[in-house]
């Protein structure tokens, strides 16, 4: 007897969270307003990513890993004050960070992670 696999958020081409064998995984979160702050995108993908979690019922505390995209380097401090004022003190994942071409133009942040579930 195989696990289930739970998919929320799911359309033809993707599911937003799939949850298998005892881990929830989130697809790559850009954020809807373009063209803004690295700083407003950042917060904005974290949002989402909290409301993401929470459907899944499991919070920032249960991650386990984070992929992060940058459109450019300059973009690595400002990134981080907001990455470090959302991960919760003890709880940091696994965590890499590139920069990459940025398939939606205008957003110069992505972020994809994974959590334990409950």
């Amino acid at each position: 007897m195989s696990n289930p696999i739970e998919r929320l958020q799911t359309n033809a081409r993707m599911s937003q969270v799939v949850i298998a064998n005892g881990v929830v995984y989130l697809a790559g979160q850009v954020p809807d307003t373009a063209n803004v702050s690295v700083t407003e995108q950042t917060g904005e993908i974290l949002a989402r990513i909290d409301t993401l979690l929470e459907a899944a019922g499991v919070d920032r505390t249960r991650l386990l890993s984070a992929n992060i995209w940058l459109s450019d380097p300059k973009h690595f401090a400002e990134f981080n004050a907001v990455w470090d004022a959302w991960v919760p003190a003890g709880h940091a994942p696994t965590r890499a960070c590139v920069q990459a071409l940025l398939m939606k133009p205008g957003c110069d942040v992505e972020v994809a992670v994974t959590a334990l579930s409950a």
